[in-house]
């Protein structure tokens, strides 16, 4: 049976894509037959430009499956929350679409990276969160955090919001793309949110996305 795991940010900018294609790449040369999807995307007309930043980052081009819309099944124009994107175009949101496309990709590999669409609270119905479609789905959550200034709040809330919806915590994936910022205000961050992970989610793992 296929692993899915949903892979979410503490916010629109923490480099989920750049991260979600690196660890893609860490889990392949494990012996993990990996596949990426991108959950909703928005500023876009057909293909995903998440999608292609995972092939180019995994070093491959396009896959017959992003060909075929099974790795971005719900694409909207607008570059804005998937609420909102979804009002503009004049459109609904099915998940079930999605859902559909994670059992076809679940035949062919044994694990699917699902990235999401900003951070963990981006509506995509006035009653329903990105985060609400991993606990109806029972699906882990993998946390895309990094050293910009602000980031230690954002990845204790995100964490926090995970802990109270008893979602599990599969990786903190730390995206050291910002640490060249300030060196300083990186160690500090990166040593602070592995205490708390440590301390708090002590079976979860965090790790260093390179910068490359």
């Amino acid at each position: 049976m296929s692993e899915v795991i949903f892979v979410s940010g503490i916010d629109t900018d923490a480099g989920k894509s750049y991260a979600t294609g690196h660890w893609a790449n860490m889990l392949k040369a494990q012996g993990r037959n990996v596949i990426t999807m991108k959950f909703i995307q928005t500023g876009c007309r057909e293909w995903s430009e998440d999608i292609d930043v995972h092939r180019r980052i995994m070093g491959c081009g396009m896959l017959a499956d992003d060909l075929s819309h099974l790795t971005a099944p719900v694409v909207f124009t607008y570059p804005a929350s998937a609420q909102l994107a979804a009002a503009i175009d004049g459109r609904s949101i099915e998940l079930e679409v999605i859902d559909r496309a994670v059992e076809e990709l679940s035949k062919r590999y044994d694990t699917i990276l699902i990235e999401g669409a900003g951070g963990l609270m981006v509506p995509i119905t006035d009653t329903f969160m990105a985060v609400d479609y991993a606990a109806t789905r029972n699906l882990p959550v993998a946390l895309v955090t990094n050293s910009r200034l602000g980031s230690i709040n954002h990845t204790v809330l995100s964490l926090e919001a995970l802990k109270s919806r008893g979602l599990r915590l599969h990786t903190v994936l730390y995206n050291t793309y910002y640490d060249g910022r300030d060196k300083v205000i990186a160690a500090d961050t990166r040593a602070f949110i592995g205490r708390y992970v440590g301390r708090e989610f002590p079976q979860t793992p965090v790790i260093d996305i390179p910068t490359i």
